[in-house]
């Protein structure tokens, strides 16, 4: 079980979109939209199944990388940190559940608490909240991409073209 540490451990610069991976997702590339509007992240999920194991609460979900395609989508199971009211951009409150995930950002890993949604109709399968920028990170919004970018056949994935 992770530890979410609110200190900051760097001075990390990232542009409003970043490419990301969730090491114990086992996803290597998701692009992200980081949003210092938003508190806390949240990552497309779907099949969400919650699960009970050894008196605790766990999900078990897909992840899907890549927009507009169902290729290389991942299982993963996970404790269930915690249940949250989240209340959308347009003013819609929603009950999402909450786990820790491993993201690896910008060359940095940190730890940071995820809620689930469906994000079909985003424009991003992962969003980056204040919560896990708090850690270090400064957003330049005028800038992509400064972590670096995916390789090109991941870049191809995300555009639909295997």
């Amino acid at each position: 079980m992770y530890r979410v540490d609110k200190t900051s451990h760097s001075n990390t610069l990232t542009g409003w979109r970043e490419w990301v991976s969730l090491p114990d997702a086992g996803v290597d590339w998701i692009k992200a939209k980081i949003d210092t509007g938003a508190r806390t992240s949240s990552l497309h999920a779907f099949d969400i199944v919650e699960l009970e194991r050894e008196d605790e609460s766990w999900v078990r979900f897909r992840v899907n990388p890549w927009q507009d395609t169902d290729a290389d989508a991942t299982i993963v199971e996970c404790p269930i940190h915690d249940r949250r009211e989240i209340r959308s951009s347009s003013g819609h409150t929603q009950v999402r559940l909450v786990v820790l995930l491993a993201i690896r950002l910008a060359g940095q890993l940190i730890v940071s608490e995820v809620t689930l949604s469906n994000r079909d109709e985003m424009g991003f399968r992962m969003l980056i909240g204040r919560e896990a920028l708090r850690r270090g990170f400064i957003v330049d919004p005028a800038r992509s991409f400064l972590g670096g970018r995916a390789p090109k056949t991941a870049r191809r994935r995300n555009r639909g073209r295997l």
